[in-house]
């Protein structure tokens, strides 16, 4: 037997698929008789075979294959901390991968289409039009995972990168440094983006000039890493995640420059896959096991509808100090 989506309902009633989703879960905002025509033709169409109440709470989560390779990525790590974490909420987590096609035709994902989960999490940075899609055809909360943006207003959890990256450049500054560049490719994700102005932040409060030169692209427009140094080189390079910074190094020590003798380096995330080595750079760590456990708990807030307003949670992280940057 054929399972029934909340789409296959909205087909035969004429109505969206949010509107669906709404009036099975009981929520304001459909008038008695649509929720009325929706309930029947639900039961006419066995949507509710074989479907338990209060039972495990089935939560999707959605990678962008641009975040994903051979090795475990920070995603994926992110994705097992909700893993982990599910089961002590009564959730079961299933993952999908968004495919380039996929996300370019509009397409839902394959769980969302099969009515296999209750509520989504989207992991890492995607096209607005796709979440802009997701969110008026999903049926069901949608949670965005450490990007946000403004203009399509939701719930979001994000690291807090301003802050975190702020207090990394004022970590530089208190060892004397004064010539920093900030590597990373500011429009590439909000990210990367609240992590250059906690940067900017810093080198305005203490007068500190910004070369133009000094602000380095990290990244082409499928997310590889390309790294094209300046001539003059600053005392400090400020990167946006510690994957950059570790090919950062590569790139100076080709250059005959010592990390942290000649330049001091300094990343964010204390996260680098299984099988680099271990170059000990400073850096701000992400509570991978914080940002999982607020993402699950704003789903359940939202399934039970007592979200209240739809917000962004920051969870900050500390620092970590190693060796790659220069002793007082």
């Amino acid at each position: 037997m054929t399972k029934v989506r909340m789409q296959d309902i909205a087909n035969r009633v004429g109505v969206s698929t949010v509107t669906v989703h709404n009036a099975l879960a009981g929520r304001k905002g459909v008038s008695d008789e649509v929720r009325e025509k929706i309930l029947n033709t639900a039961r006419e169409m066995g949507y509710f075979q074989g479907r338990k109440k209060g039972g495990l709470r089935n939560i999707g989560v959605v990678i962008s294959e641009k975040y994903l390779a051979d090795y475990i990525t920070f995603y994926w790590k992110i994705y097992m901390e909700i893993a982990m974490a599910a089961p002590e909420k009564n959730c079961a987590v299933m993952a999908e991968v968004l495919k380039h096609e996929t996300e370019k035709e509009r397409e839902l994902p394959c769980f969302v289409e099969e009515n296999a989960i209750e509520a989504l999490i989207v992991m890492g940075e995607v096209g607005r039009e796709y979440i802009s899609f997701l969110k008026a055809n999903a049926g069901m909360p949608v949670i965005f995972l450490d990007f946000y943006y403004k203009e399509i207003a939701g719930d979001a959890v994000v690291t807090d990168g301003f802050y975190g990256m702020y207090l990394m450049t004022e970590y530089l500054y208190e060892r004397g440094l004064r010539r920093m560049a900030y590597v990373g490719s500011v429009h590439a994700t909000s990210s990367i983006m609240d992590r250059y102005c906690g940067f900017r932040r810093s080198l305005l409060e203490h007068g500190l000039p910004f070369r133009e030169e000094w602000l380095i692209e990290d990244r082409d427009e499928a997310g590889e890493i390309i790294l094209e140094l300046p001539e003059e080189l600053p005392e400090a390079f400020v990167c946006n995640c510690d994957l950059v910074a570790y090919m950062l190094i590569d790139e100076l020590e080709k250059r005959g420059c010592r990390v942290p003798g000649d330049c001091s380096v300094v990343g964010f995330d204390n996260y680098l896959y299984p099988g680099l080595l271990d170059r000990g750079i400073t850096t701000y760590e992400v509570d991978m096991k914080g940002m999982a456990e607020a993402a699950l708990r704003k789903v359940l807030e939202r399934l039970d509808d007592s979200g209240g307003v739809k917000r962004i949670d920051l969870v900050a992280g500390h620092i970590v100090e190693k060796s790659s940057v220069r002793a007082l």
